[in-house]
């Protein structure tokens, strides 16, 4: 299941992340967002969705939700 897909205010753990994009591995990386890291889908909107990793949320698009499986 990828993180489009996942409810509201549920804590997931973050299997793996699937891009083949060097660049934003390593931005996400940065963020905290890594397997084996907690994730939740604070609320949703047409365009993405607003997370929160760590002590952080941020507001990530639908393609890069995709890319983060849970």
């Amino acid at each position: 299941m990828t993180l489009k897909d996942a409810q509201e205010g549920k804590e997931y753990i973050i299997q793996r992340i699937e891009t083949d994009d060097e660049e934003l591995d390593a931005f996400l990386f940065s963020l905290g967002c890594y397997s084996g890291e907690t994730i939740t889908v604070i609320s949703r909107r047409k365009g993405g969705c607003t997370v929160s990793i760590k002590d952080g949320r941020y507001n990530i698009d639908n393609q890069l939700a995709e890319a983060i499986i849970i």
